[in-house]
């Protein structure tokens, strides 16, 4: 159960297209908006971020739920770990490549281009931030300063979104928790 309840009627009042937006992104309203909902503001600046960040740029959207799955699992954040994971099957990443996240380094499911971004989510999700300039050094070999900033910007959101979630204990709604169970199940069978 959430430390904080979600608000009520969230398709009713000012915060309703944004809700509704949410709902036809995710396919179900996301908990943390909705407690995130009791301070508008907060929530609508939030949004914005989250729009820009998942935004059509460099980086395809199965790496970006790539990225924010690796950071929530090293941040403990299941809500996130969930999120992510299911997004990232939304987004057209196999299950088995969701499954071996943490077999990324050695796993020949990843390219170079994407382990070099796995392993800066991970460094970076740790604290104290554990990103090296050699971290830097490998990313350039496959992204521009535009393609960094979109995997830092993924990296850094996550970091507010696991501290949120984990901090309130959002509840997991049912979509995302039945995708994330049936990976947890099939990895310790």
């Amino acid at each position: 159960m959430s430390r904080v309840d979600p608000i009520q009627n969230p398709k009713e009042g000012k915060l309703a297209p944004l809700f509704q937006q949410a709902e036809s992104w995710m396919g179900f309203l996301p908990n943390d908006g909705l407690v995130m909902a009791h301070k508008p503001d907060v929530l609508t600046s939030f949004f914005g971020l989250a729009k820009a960040v998942y935004a059509e740029g460099k980086i395809p959207s199965g790496l970006k739920r790539m990225i924010g799955h690796i950071s929530s699992l090293s941040s403990g954040c299941e809500y996130c770990s969930a999120h992510s994971a299911y997004g990232a099957n939304e987004n057209g990443v196999e299950k088995e490549k969701i499954e071996q996240i943490w077999e990324f380094r050695t796993s020949s499911l990843f390219s170079a281009a994407e382990k070099a971004a796995l392993e800066l989510a991970i460094k970076s999700s740790m604290l104290p931030n554990q990103s090296t300039d050699e971290d830097f050094n490998t990313l350039k070999k496959y992204y521009d300063n535009e393609a960094i900033i979109e995997i830092v910007s993924v990296i850094a959101m996550f970091g507010f979104l696991n501290r949120w979630n984990s901090t309130l204990k959002t509840r997991l709604e049912d979509s995302p928790n039945s995708f994330y169970q049936s990976l947890k199940k099939e990895n310790n069978e």
